[in-house]
């Protein structure tokens, strides 16, 4: 495989590809040799971060309700060559059947699906009501004891609770959230650049994992085509459109790309480990990879006119 550039996650001693290839609403929509071409482009490409989750069938078409997400990216990851140990592969602790299902009963019937005996990282979504920050570090650190588990990151949460798992996990002597996945663009940049956002990152010792870092395609300058055709007719979204359009112009001036452009933005910031995309074809890993490039030759000056584009 390439070299591609590979960051830390976190204080967990891992480090992954600056690229994370996802599976949110791609592999059971496409065909199986679709799928399977994407995830050889993807490690071809030299990235070995890969994101699944579970969630419900949207097609009408999938033998199971529930997770056959899972279900497919299992049997894409074997067809693929990949090797087991040469990967990252994280899932989503949801928390949807708690308390009656367990953390790691929710993640055994995962695994089950995906057919794997452990994920490297497990996310927990945002906690459900009667569920405290620290219980949801007891279960995650009793997944890593488990063997189910390498390490554990947090998914959309927001600072104030990212600072408390971090002091509870160290007052307890248990592994810190090394990662959080959080929505980060262009215009969504609160989410990590608050002050309060960066300090709960330092405290725990915790990356980003950017997602939606093309903003559903509304940062690509096709207008309302594909997932940014589902977005609201509303002020913000508005400006996001508007974004776009200026990023779309910018990036002819640097002879790139709109999405590599937007995926550079996210990688320049040292709290970035890798972004996070989904893709439907080839072409798109090999666009998106792209970002790498352009971000070594673009310039501090260029940088700013870029973070300058939603100010």
């Amino acid at each position: 495989m390439p070299a591609l550039e590979h960051r830390p996650l976190g204080t967990s001693g891992i480090e992954v590809s600056a690229l994370a290839l996802g599976s949110w609403r791609t592999y059971e929509r496409m065909s199986r040799g679709d799928g399977l071409a994407v995830m050889r482009a993807a490690r071809e490409a030299g990235i070995d971060f890969l994101d699944d989750a579970r969630y419900d069938d949207e097609t009408g078409e999938a033998p199971i309700p529930t997770g056959y997400s899972e279900v497919v990216f299992g049997e894409l990851f074997r067809a693929s060559g990949w090797k087991r140990e040469e990967v990252v592969v994280s899932n989503k602790l949801w928390w949807e059947f708690w308390p009656e299902q367990s953390a790691a009963g929710e993640i055994d019937a995962s695994l089950g699906r995906m057919g794997l005996d452990h994920l490297d990282l497990i996310y927990s979504e945002k906690r459900p009501e009667g569920l405290s920050v620290a219980e949801v570090v007891e279960s995650a650190t009793g997944l890593i004891a488990a063997g189910k588990a390498r390490v554990w990151g947090v998914l959309n949460w927001p600072a104030d609770e990212i600072a408390e798992a971090g002091h509870v996990a160290l007052a307890e002597g248990v592994p810190a959230p090394c990662a959080a996945q959080l929505a980060y663009n262009l215009v969504w940049r609160s989410t990590v650049e608050d002050e309060a956002v960066v300090a709960a990152l330092d405290s725990s010792g915790a990356s980003v994992v950017a997602s939606a870092v093309l903003g559903f395609g509304a940062l690509t300058g096709r207008g309302r085509t594909g997932r940014a055709a589902e977005t609201p007719d509303t002020a913000d979204w508005q400006r996001m459109f508007e974004v776009g359009e200026r990023l779309r112009f910018l990036a002819a001036e640097l002879d790139t790309s709109p999405v590599r452009l937007a995926i550079a933005f996210a990688l320049s910031n040292p709290h970035v480990a890798a972004v996070l995309f989904g893709a439907s074809r080839p072409e798109q890993v090999v666009e998106n990879v792209g970002a790498l490039e352009l971000l070594e030759r673009l310039g501090e000056d260029e940088l700013a006119e870029v973070r300058a584009l939603a100010a």
